[in-house]
C-alpha cells in the first residue's frame, strides 16, 4: 500500500472524524488525554472532547499527522511542541521532561499518541507516521523529538499502544533517556 502523510489542517477534519469514528477512538478520547487536566477529563465526555480537538485543529498549527491509503485516513499521530500537550509534562509521568525547561521550549517536541484503523494495523503505518513526523518537526523548527512508548504488548490491538511501540522509535533512531516506569522509556531523537 502507498501511504501518504499529511498535517491535520481544518480541511481534513472530515477525514479525522471518519478515522476516529462515532465513539471518538479510545473510548471517546478524541486524542485529548494529554491536553486536558485529570479534572477536566473527568468532567468531559466524548462530545466535549470532540469539540475540544476540533477547536484545537481550527486554531492551528496542525496538532498532528494523518496517514492516508487510497484516499482514506488510516492513521493518526499527535506531534507538536511539548507545551501543546501539558499533561504529558507532569513530573509524575514517565513522559515528564528530563529538563523542566523543555516543557515550554518550542524546540522540544513530543509524539504523544497514535490511532491506527484496525484494518490497517500491522502494515507499518506507525513507522511511516514517525518518519513523516520527524520531517514535520524538522521543518517546523524542532531541535528534539521525544516519545514515551511501551516496550512490549502481546496484542497489536492493545489500548496501551496508543503511545506507540519502543521498537518503532528505535528503528527511527530514537535513543532511550530514562525509564521511570517499567517498560515505558522516555526516548529522544536529536534533529
Amino acid at each position: 500500500m502507498n501511504t501518504t502523510i499529511a498535517p491535520l489542517v481544518p480541511e481534513l477534519w472530515a477525514d479525522f472524524e471518519d478515522l476516529f469514528g462515532k465513539q471518538g477512538a479510545c473510548y471517546g478520547c478524541w486524542c485529548t488525554h494529554f491536553r486536558l487536566s485529570p479534572a477536566a477529563r473527568r468532567a468531559s465526555d466524548r462530545e466535549r472532547n470532540k469539540d475540544h480537538i476540533k477547536a484545537r485543529i481550527e486554531a492551528g498549527p496542525p496538532p498532528g499527522l494523518l496517514a492516508f491509503e487510497d484516499g482514506k485516513a488510516v492513521g493518526w499521530m499527535q506531534i507538536g511542541p511539548r507545551a501543546d500537550v501539558p499533561e504529558w509534562n507532569n513530573k509524575g509521568r514517565g513522559s515528564a521532561p528530563v529538563d523542566p525547561a523543555d516543557a515550554t521550549d518550542p524546540g522540544v517536541w513530543a509524539i504523544s499518541c497514535f490511532f491506527i484503523r484496525v484494518k490497517a494495523r500491522g502494515r507499518g503505518v506507525t513507522h511511516r507516521l514517525v518518519e513523516g513526523g520527524i520531517e514535520f518537526a524538522r521543518q517546523n523548527g524542532a531541535r528534539l523529538v521525544e516519545a514515551c512508548p511501551i516496550d512490549l504488548s502481546k496484542d497489536s490491538r492493545s489500548i496501551g499502544l496508543f503511545v506507540g511501540s519502543s521498537r518503532v522509535f528505535e528503528k527511527a533512531g530514537f535513543e532511550r533517556l530514562v525509564e521511570r516506569k517499567a517498560g515505558r522509556p522516555l526516548m529522544r531523537l536529536v534533529l
